[in-house]
């Protein structure tokens, strides 16, 4: 699957994580299905990781409806998820894999393990509890 993300969300985003460092950032993704099945993000929500934790993010429940809410009002679709790696890989850690609950969601992830070359990368994770399977997808950043 690809996903498009325009330049000024990937700012925003990296804004965020930088800002919450130590700690992850996290938020949520929405957009349009494009016809040929890509998914355009058009709204990126920078929320509260209420864990304030540099390994894992929970969002604040009240935060995480108020942004599903807002979707529902514009007409977009949640896509899925985003957090950052303040200190490790832009890939899915085995606790991302675990609670990686919706096999339908993009999970976006931005590492700042280097402070001068961020990494945002996005997968896709299915399976059951015992085998998770992540695909990394395409990203354009525009």
């Amino acid at each position: 699957m690809k996903i498009i993300l325009r330049r000024e969300d990937y700012n925003r985003m990296y804004e965020h994580a930088k800002a919450n460092v130590p700690e992850e950032a996290c938020g949520l993704i929405a957009g349009k299905e494009l016809e040929d099945g890509t998914r355009k993000i058009t709204k990126v929500y920078l929320l509260e990781n209420i864990d304030h934790s540099n390994e894992h993010f929970s969002i604040d429940p009240k935060e995480h409806l108020a942004a599903i809410k807002n979707m529902r009002a514009n007409g977009l679709l949640p896509f899925g998820n985003w957090h950052s790696h303040p200190e490790t890989p832009s890939r899915p850690s085995e606790e991302d894999k675990r609670l990686a609950n919706d096999s339908r969601a993009t999970y976006m992830i931005f590492s700042l393990e280097h402070e001068d070359e961020p990494v945002l990368n996005a997968f896709h994770i299915e399976g059951n509890d015992g085998e998770r399977t992540v695909r990394k997808e395409e990203l354009e950043i525009i």
